[in-house]
């Protein structure tokens, strides 16, 4: 009469552990994922401007010009190279990068040159270095 009860809730315990096993390895996959998603978010636009703070460091100036889509065969009208090497040329000197602001679109980056800090945007889509326009991601504007 004892192997009749010998067995009785093995089963149900068998379950239960294996139902407990289950939902912390998919919370531990989804806090993984969550850290990861949060500190590689930006990885993309700062390494791009890693690679331009790089090309200015090399006094590589075509390439860095090139990062902010200004071309030989896309010449950007207001930002010639005569005025970009004023702004990042040799009298620039070391330029360092600073904090990270992550918007929608993109991502504000404050580097600093000449002792100044200037704020530069990455956009997320086009990779495409330029001057922000605003030093918070969503101004608010009056009306």
């Amino acid at each position: 009469m004892g192997g009749y009860l010998e067995n009785f809730g093995v089963q149900d315990a068998k379950r239960e552990r294996l139902r407990k096993r289950v939902a912390a390895g998919v919370l531990a996959v989804a806090v993984t994922g969550g850290l990861l998603w949060f500190l590689l978010r930006n990885y993309k636009e700062e390494s791009r401007v890693k690679e331009f703070v790089a090309a200015l460091e090399r006094r590589d100036y075509k390439v860095a010009h090139a990062l902010w889509g200004c071309t030989d065969a896309t010449p950007c009208r207001d930002y010639g190279m005569t005025r970009f090497l004023e702004d990042w040329g040799e009298q620039a000197g070391p330029v360092q990068r600073g904090s990270v602001k992550s918007c929608e679109g993109g991502i504000i980056q404050t580097v600093t040159v000449k002792g100044k800090e200037t704020l530069l945007y990455v956009d997320r889509e086009t990779l495409l270095i330029g001057f922000s326009p605003w030093p918070v991601c969503t101004p608010r504007v009056k009306m």
